[in-house]
């Protein structure tokens, strides 16, 4: 009986269940905000890649 007191009593199980919210949330936020950017940074690389490949050919 102490050992089953001993386990409903125990947080252990709970904090390790909070940290892992919180870190699935983090991700959520990460890869939302990294398809929010993915977009604008993808012309932003291919502006750069065309300025450099025309300054290349140019020359």
């Amino acid at each position: 009986m102490k050992r089953i007191r001993k386990f409903l009593k125990s947080d252990k199980g709970a904090t390790a269940i909070e940290y892992g919210l919180i870190a699935a949330l983090i991700s959520v936020v990460i890869i939302a905000a990294l398809q929010l950017t993915g977009t604008s940074l993808q012309k932003v690389f291919n502006n750069v890649g065309s300025v450099l490949s025309n300054s290349v050919g140019s020359n």
